[in-house]
């Protein structure tokens, strides 16, 4: 079995299910939040769309020993009696589900050229931005202009930043991580008040001083994987939209509610003359096209949770968000090859078949069950003593070796386990060896 193939296959599944199980997780705490701000609402969506690209590779993860883990370091009672398990499977999920060798490596290949295309086409728009950052016209302001550059400057605390004009933009963007840039359109200055240029200064400046576009960067990298499913690019637009409605406010702090309410109208009014063209990666004054609910938000007196509510909501956003992980990896799926059929028995008699453990359980027919040393209980020694065994073809256990755990707890697991009896595990209906781990965890109750 390839592990590569392994991993991106039960990547590509869990992330079918996972996506939209942490979307609708995210969706529901994001409303609890809109009251809060759209600060809480837009830090949900960034972790909506973080966990969305993180959390199927973390289901390959052996995460089920964390709760071994930090049993070593609670506090116990020496009166308390040990326990001792043994650890047979993945712990706790679907267990893994077996796809032909063919099957399996055309899968893989399929989703790996989709993962290929999406770092492709990241890379060609970076691309892109730089080359437009390289031909963008410089631009020098001069009067009312210079004064209302200065002024947000000094109320961003931002030290400088670059304005150029391009004709390849439609709209004001933000972009740059060294060199921080604004790019307007070529025609923008022609007609526009010194009111909406102060406006469209004011957001902007409030993307650099976020960091946005650096932001949004990462958050796209450390997501391709996760790039192909619908979900996610809804979870992308939310993100945008909060995140607008972020730098409105600020940009409202520095010009006015109202004032820049109604400058943000006129401007979208000047904008939509001309051809929507799209700029990846940019950020922004119209970026996530829902100037709506921005609008309102500027219009309305907000009414944000404060005290004893706002800590409810967080405390159960923060409980569902954790419930949410804790199911997705509970219920995660493992990928595995079937053996090819054209293996026989002969083959498998010189190397033994790799079984993982969680498969192996479905054969064990006769369990002993290890005994807690004495001299380890006296000394407080617990841990995790984990086996390599060779099961024969007639199922019993030919070989035992230790791969890691406390001295003190070895000899029992081994004195145990060498006891074990299993089914024959059956290859093209022949019985052949084969190897897989047993894991027995010693512990100490409080």
């Amino acid at each position: 079995m390839n592990t590569v193939e392994s991993f991106v296959l039960s990547y590509l599944l869990n992330s079918l299910w996972q996506v939209p199980l942490l979307f609708a997780a995210g969706w529901l705490a994001a409303r609890v939040l809109r009251a809060a701000g759209a600060a809480a609402e837009h830090r949900v969506w960034v972790g909506v769309l973080l966990l969305q690209g993180l959390l199927p590779a973390f289901s390959e993860l052996p995460l089920n020993r964390l709760g071994t883990l930090l049993s070593w370091f609670a506090p116990t009672d020496p009166d308390a009696a040990p326990r001792v398990t043994v650890d047979l499977g993945p712990g706790f999920g679907m267990g893994g589900l077996h796809l032909p060798a063919v099957l399996f490596a055309t899968l893989a290949l399929l989703y790996g050229s989709v993962c290929v295309y999406f770092v492709a086409r990241f890379l060609w728009r970076c691309f892109q931005l730089h080359r437009m950052q390289r031909e963008a016209d410089p631009v020098t302001l001069t009067g009312h202009a210079q004064l209302s550059l200065n002024q947000c400057l000094q109320r961003f605390g931002l030290s400088a930043v670059t304005l150029a004009a391009s004709a390849r933009v439609f709209s004001p963007v933000t972009l740059g991580v060294t060199r921080q840039l604004v790019l307007l359109p070529a025609s923008m200055f022609d007609g526009l008040s010194e009111a909406d240029f102060h406006t469209v200064l004011a957001h902007e400046l409030a993307h650099i001083r976020r960091n946005d576009f650096l932001k949004n960067l990462l958050y796209e990298v450390l997501s391709l994987p996760a790039t192909y499913h619908p979900l996610f690019w809804l979870v992308r637009h939310h993100m945008s939209e909060t995140r607008e409605m972020i730098c409105d406010q600020m940009a409202a702090d520095l010009v006015g509610r109202h004032a820049y309410a109604h400058s943000l109208l006129r401007l979208a009014s000047l904008l939509i003359q001309g051809p929507s063209i799209k700029i990846p990666h940019t950020l922004g004054i119209f970026d996530a096209h829902t100037l709506e609910r921005r609008i309102m938000q500027l219009s309305l007196n907000p009414v944000e949770l404060r005290g004893a509510r706002r800590g409810a909501a967080l405390f159960a956003c923060i409980a569902l968000g954790a419930a949410t992980c804790a199911s997705a990896l509970a219920l995660r799926i493992n990928v595995n090859a079937v053996p090819a059929a054209s293996l026989d028995a002969a083959d498998a008699d010189k190397n033994p078949q790799t079984i993982p453990a969680g498969e192996m359980v479905s054969y064990l027919l006769t369990k002993i069950p290890p005994k807690y040393p004495e001299e380890a209980k006296k000394k407080r020694i617990q841990g995790k003593v984990v086996l390599q065994a060779i099961i024969g073809k007639d199922g019993n256990v030919e070989n035992l070796t230790v791969l890691s755990g406390p001295d003190a707890l070895q000899q029992s697991s081994l004195d145990a386990v060498q006891q074990w009896k299993y089914k024959p595990y059956l290859l093209n209906g022949d019985p052949v060896e084969v190897k897989t781990t047993i894991s027995v965890i010693y512990t100490l109750k409080k």
